[in-house]
């Protein structure tokens, strides 16, 4: 299938991209590669639209696989480190019960992903999408004093006027929505030394 290396591609040249600014790391799945949408409308892009909008002077790398479960994303982070972000925004584990993976599975991978994250120096931040994955999120957000958005998809899941045929991702206007609930989350993470 095409599309994973075109993604691929796609985040290796906004990587490339000769910016200066603090990186803002969206790695995730379909949700956060903004399926369903045309490019520009999924958070990600949404999210730099409003960081730019509030005088925040921080590059949004959009490094989302559509299907991606916490094992598959865990075997890609070299090239999430590589971008040098200083905040990673980990929104995974929605695919991981369909292919499989039990909780205590993705717990383990997740915790990877905390640890190599921060050991590199990189504010992370958990983005919750299956409920039943609840506990497994509050476990972790004790353990490394980490911030969790509850529930990534507040006020969108199931309103079907806010996501598009599949009934599963939302649309323009519903990744609007998501992209307030993640700003409300990582704006008292932002640094005040970044503004323009």
């Amino acid at each position: 299938m095409l599309l994973v290396p075109m993604l691929v591609a796609l985040a290796a040249a906004q990587l490339s991209t000769a910016d200066s600014r603090p990186v803002i790391l969206a790695f995730g799945d379909s949700l956060t590669s903004g399926y369903g949408v045309p490019r520009g409308l999924g958070y990600p892009e949404q999210l730099q639209k409003k960081l730019d909008a509030g005088g925040y002077s921080y590059r949004v790398v959009n490094m989302g696989v559509p299907g991606d479960t916490t094992a598959s994303a865990r075997a890609r982070i070299g090239r999430a480190l590589s971008a040098g972000p200083a905040m990673v925004i980990v929104e995974l584990g929605g695919n991981d019960s369909a292919s499989g993976l039990t909780a205590t599975q993705t717990r383990t991978n997740l915790e990877d992903m905390i640890e190599r994250f921060r050991k590199g120096g990189i504010v992370v931040v958990l983005a919750e999408v299956d409920s039943e994955l609840s506990e497994v999120f509050i476990a972790l957000a004790r353990k490394y004093n980490v911030t969790v958005i509850p529930s990534f998809l507040d006020r969108v899941e199931d309103n079907r006027k806010l996501l598009i045929a599949d009934g599963l991702h939302p649309n323009a206007e519903g990744y609007a929505i998501v992209t307030n609930t993640v700003m409300k989350a990582i704006g008292p993470l932002l640094t005040k030394q970044t503004p323009r």
